[in-house]
Order: C-alpha cells, then sequence, then structure tokens
C-alpha cells in the first residue's frame, strides 16, 4: 500500500490521527525525529484510540536512515508551493507521500532532497497558510486509495 511519511511532525494528536488513518487504510506510518512529544503522550493515544496495535508505524532518527529503511521509488512532499495538484498523480502502491512538520511545511532543504520524485499541493482558498496534518494526509491516502479501487475495504 502507500507509505505516510511525517517529517519532524510536533502536534501529537495530529500523529494519533494518522496511526489510525494507517490502520482503517492499510498504509505505513513513518514518522522522521526528532518528533515534537513521546508517542507514548495520553495526547497521541487518546487520538489513535485502540488502534496502535493494527497500524504499522516505524520512528526513523533521521531522514537519511527513513529512506533506507523505506527504498522509495517515488517520493511525492506535499507543500503548498507547488504547482501540481494531489489529483494529478496517479498514484501507485509503495509511493512515499511525506508530509513536514506542521507550524512550518518542509524546509527547503527537505525539499531540495535528490530522493523527491515531485512536490505536489492540496488546492485551498487564497490567504489560508496550511491544513491540518492529519487532515492533508487523509486527503491523499484517501485519493490514493480510492485509485486502487479502496482493496481489502468493506
Amino acid at each position: 500500500m502507500f507509505r505516510m511519511l511525517f517529517h519532524e511532525p510536533c502536534i501529537p494528536p495530529n500523529t494519533g490521527n494518522a496511526i489510525r488513518l494507517a490502520a482503517n487504510t492499510g498504509c505505513e506510518l513513518h514518522l522522521v525525529e526528532p518528533l515534537g512529544f513521546d508517542l507514548s503522550e495520553p495526547k497521541v493515544k487518546r487520538a489513535g484510540l485502540d488502534y496502535h496495535d493494527m497500524a504499522t508505524v516505524s520512528v526513523h532518527s533521521d531522514l537519511l536512515t527513513a529512506w533506507g529503511a523505506l527504498a522509495p521509488k517515488r517520493v511525492y512532499a506535499f507543500t503548498a508551493h507547488a504547482d501540481t495538484f494531489y489529483t494529478d498523480i496517479k498514484y501507485e502502491a509503495g509511493d512515499v507521500l511525506l508530509f513536514g512538520p506542521e507550524p512550518t511545511g518542509l524546509s527547503d532543504q527537505v525539499l531540495a532532497d535528490p530522493h523527491i520524485t515531485e512536490t505536489v499541493r492540496i488546492p485551498m482558498l487564497p490567504g489560508r497558510r496550511s491544513l491540518n496534518l492529519a487532515n492533508a494526509a487523509s486527503i491523499v491516502i484517501y485519493e490514493a486509495w480510492r485509485q486502487h479501487g479502496f482493496p481489502g475495504a468493506v
């Protein structure tokens, strides 16, 4: 399936919601440290409810380590500064969907990483800074899953 990669996430409930998203869609969640919280924090657990045991979650010490573990063929980095819409991508199993930390998004350094296939955006009205991280990931994961006919879903 697809792989969500959160680079240095900061807000515990967003990661908890992403754990729940991973459990309900069959995608993997990969987190790149430093995290702005401890995964055992009550806010993470509360947002993930009882889905922690049903999700595949991996934590990587840095982005280089994540690339080594993921060995990605294609990486889509989500940023408000891209021209390509998320709906323009024909997603393939194994794609890595990279999202940045809540307050800042992906840094220029991360966006310049040679592993990134393309930068992609989720359209929004003008004058808005960003979507909630877990909401943005949900939009993209469900579009990718939809394109494949929702395999395994009921």
